[in-house]
């Protein structure tokens, strides 16, 4: 009887796993289609500025925020129609993003290619990353004429304030690398974090941005916050997860890079509580260390840390209790959404922010 009902759950898990990817990828084909109208296709800034608008979202991503806000949408009784210059905005917005994360991380690779800034330089992707944040709330402008005035500003001020979430989230993050070693940092300090650069901006404002389209009363789209986080944490503490033991072909960027960045994820704020003086002490030492200076044995002494603390299963324990705590809060909170295919999707992204690979 275990092995037939281990056969049925992991039949039900392909099977959501399935809507979950193929819903994923109906839903970037029509975004990307609408951002190819949208984009520039002639003229004299194609090769310097509007081409390389594409580059990111031409590489292969998942299209995640504008498929959750679309699918949110449609599971309200909103008209893709309607929300479709929306989700293209986010994705905008989200790119944007990426071109000035990798700057300011340095990074050296996005979803499999060098990122954009080795491709061109700092100043021109810099100026590229601006003109999509430009174009971004040029698209939400022209909601107007899609779901009315009222509506189209209430977009607009809750994209504003994911904006303000997400950069407050950033500084948060730069500043610590800013300050190297030494600084002790808790779960609480990192959940902020994820709050405000993550969670907002990956599932709370896609979730809100959707349900406003379809006009979802004001008391319920609270819940989208509360939601949103615990789903959006999970998110990130599987992309800190991927970062050390993820294939980077799959992953898309530059594996154990948030080491070389100083970056504090859960797992190098569980190691320095769980070492001791001594490891502490390294520890401390090569995050005050700039990327270019971390050495080879530097990257392995964290790793040995995190592996010596059991720091990656301490991390995927709480981003699995993350998970089941979103699981619970949309049964009993989001029971209002109709059944279908578009709850299915929102229900299948709650397990896939813990099981991805990529």
């Amino acid at each position: 009887m275990v092995s037939v009902r281990s056969k049925e759950a992991d039949s039900r898990t392909d099977e959501s796993a399935h809507i979950f990817f193929d819903t994923l990828d109906a839903y970037r084909s029509v975004v990307i289609d609408r951002m190819r109208e949208i984009v520039p296709a002639k003229g004299r800034y194609v090769s310097a500025l509007y081409g390389p608008m594409l580059d990111y979202p031409l590489r292969e991503g998942k299209g995640f925020r504008p498929a959750l806000c679309l699918a949110v949408c449609e599971a309200c009784g909103g008209a893709l129609a309607h929300g479709l210059d929306t989700a293209v905005a986010l994705e905008m917005f989200h790119n944007a993003f990426l071109i000035h994360d990798d700057i300011e991380d340095a990074s050296e690779s996005r979803r499999g290619k060098p990122t954009l800034h080795a491709q061109h330089g700092i100043a021109a992707a810099t100026n590229v990353g601006d003109a999509l944040n430009m174009l971004a709330l040029q698209t939400l402008l022209g909601n107007t004429g899609l779901i009315g005035l009222e509506r189209a500003l209430v977009v607009i001020e809750d994209v504003s304030r994911m904006a303000r979430e997400s950069t407050e989230g950033q500084s948060m993050e730069l500043g610590w690398v800013y300050e190297g070693g030494g600084k002790r940092l808790g779960l609480r300090d990192y959940l902020l974090m994820c709050y405000k650069k993550t969670t907002w901006y990956t599932c709370i404002a896609p979730m809100r941005l959707g349900a406003i389209i379809a006009d979802v009363p004001d008391h319920r789209l609270h819940s989208f916050i509360p939601f949103g986080f615990r789903v959006g944490a999970a998110f990130q503490i599987q992309d800190d997860i991927l970062n050390l033991v993820g294939e980077e072909q799959l992953y898309g960027k530059e594996t154990n890079g948030d080491i070389a960045e100083g970056k504090r994820t859960l797992m190098i704020i569980h190691a320095m509580a769980r070492s001791g003086e001594a490891v502490r002490r390294r520890l401390d030492a090569i995050y005050a260390k700039p990327r270019e200076r971390k050495t080879a044995s530097d990257i392995a002494a964290v790793l040995d840390a995190m592996r010596a603390a059991g720091s990656v299963d301490y991390a995927r324990g709480i981003a699995h209790r993350l998970s089941h705590s979103a699981r619970r809060f949309f049964d009993r909170r989001l029971h209002w959404i109709p059944a279908g295919p578009h709850r299915q999707f929102i229900e299948a992204m709650i397990d896939y922010m813990c099981a991805r690979r990529f």
